[in-house]
């Protein structure tokens, strides 16, 4: 099994690509090609942080460098929490962990993929949206076999490392797919539930443009548990969401744009066509708060 994606094609990267945010004095992004991480504590109060997913493949040296640059040489995560285990979020974990001797967390429903076990379906060029859909076949689908250094993370919502957030299952991309969200500031990590990039678009991952928009189609197997995934993310009522792809999104902005996610579930982000589109998928655009 190719724990280090050395023979896979990969998409290209993005202007953001290498440039990290600081969102808040204890969430920073930095961006690997086209996806983003986090690391999520203050270097100026806190001696402990935890890294969040762990970006592209062959990323593992500048993730590194990252790191060191905001917390000093030599330092390393108390965890690895990941959203989930797609490509692009764990590219870079197999040689992390060669360096790093620290635990990782995911949701038990994605152990399969990170154990060994299952590989996730191959991205579906079907989707309509343009040329990263038509490219996801060739991108990586299978598993990675990380044995005994992941764990299921707690049954109680805690974030191991991370005593302030909790975790909540936000199926539909993945089975296992989690978001954290913070109570105190209403800060939300969503993963790859919703992005602020239309993910579809080669044109608008390489700009960065800002939209939101709902998880990334051509990888999004359940697309009724996407809906309800977004809703849930909604109900929280968050004031500031960093994603899988994209830029922050905050205040008014943000919550004006994820009820309008919600409300318009079925044309922004639901496929007219696609192998996991059941015939007359019609998602319930109803809800309540």
């Amino acid at each position: 099994m190719d724990y280090k994606f050395e023979n896979s094609i990969l998409p290209l990267i993005s202007i953001g690509d290498k440039i990290g945010i600081n969102v808040l004095d204890d969430v920073y992004m930095y961006t690997t090609k086209i996806v983003n991480l986090f690391l999520i504590g203050n270097p100026e109060t806190e001696g402990s942080f935890s890294l969040i997913d762990s970006g592209m493949p062959k990323c593992a040296d500048e993730i590194i460098k990252a790191v060191e640059d905001r917390f000093g040489k030599g330092a390393k995560p108390a965890s690895i929490i990941l959203t989930h285990g797609h490509f692009d979020h764990v590219g870079s974990l197999a040689e992390l962990l060669e360096r790093w001797e620290v635990p990782v967390y995911a949701h038990r429903l994605e152990l399969p993929y990170l154990t060994g076990r299952a590989d996730y379906p191959k991205g579906d060029p079907e989707t309509d949206g343009g040329l990263v859909s038509e490219l996801s076949p060739l991108f990586p689908n299978h598993g990675i076999n990380l044995g005994n250094r992941i764990e299921a993370l707690p049954n109680n919502g805690g974030v191991p490392g991370l005593e302030e957030w909790i975790w909540v299952h936000t199926p539909g991309h993945t089975p296992g797919h989690i978001s954290l969200f913070r109570e105190r500031d209403r800060s939300l990590i969503a993963g790859d539930a919703f992005v602020t990039v239309k993910q579809e678009s080669l044109y608008k991952v390489l700009t960065q443009t800002q939209e939101i928009s709902g998880p990334p189609k051509y990888y999004t197997t359940d697309w009724e548990a996407a809906y309800q995934s977004v809703k849930e993310l909604l109900f929280l009522k968050p004031v500031l969401a960093v994603t899988g792809h994209g830029l922050p999104m905050n205040g008014d902005e943000l919550v004006e744009a994820l009820d309008y996610l919600v409300s318009h579930f079925n044309q922004i982000a639901v496929p007219e066509h696609g192998k996991f589109v059941r015939k007359g998928t019609n998602i319930n655009r109803g809800y309540s708060q």
